[in-house]
């Protein structure tokens, strides 16, 4: 039996149709079940097999002030980098829904299960995950 996300249709309508930006070198926007050439690149240039696209701001998509967000940002950071887990700045956000863009990072070579764990930890309804296609799925913790 498949369990029903307590996730609203509207709000995973949005995820579905957000770009997730990735500030690489030459920067790039990944959408949900399309595959990237770029994310690919990214993923063979670091010698990695997968990734996830995940954001500490707005936990369960409850807006907070921008302050609020940035720290949260600054900490997903912080813990990254004293985990020694290699990442690229990005942003997520619908092009035309009035939400703001969520600044983000692709994480790189984090496991389903490690990246599924982060974005609990960040309280998130749900992350991108990619594998070594480089086709980024919408994953849902709720």
């Amino acid at each position: 039996m498949t369990r029903r996300s307590e996730i609203p249709a509207q709000t995973l309508e949005a995820y579905r149709q957000s770009d997730y930006r990735v500030f690489a070198t030459p920067p790039f926007v990944l959408r949900v079940d399309e595959p990237s050439a770029a994310l690919r690149a990214v993923h063979a240039r670091h010698g990695v097999a997968c990734s996830a696209f995940v954001s500490a701001c707005n936990p369960f998509s409850h807006r907070l002030e921008e302050a609020c967000n940035a720290a949260r940002h600054r900490a997903l950071q912080q813990a990254l980098a004293r985990d020694h887990l290699p990442f690229i700045q990005g942003a997520g956000g619908h092009p035309d829904n009035g939400w703001p863009s969520e600044p983000s990072v692709l994480v790189l070579a984090l496991t389903l299960q490690a990246a599924r764990a982060l974005a609990e930890r960040l309280e998130q309804n749900a992350f991108l995950w990619s594998a070594s296609e480089a086709v980024p799925r919408l994953v849902l913790l709720r």
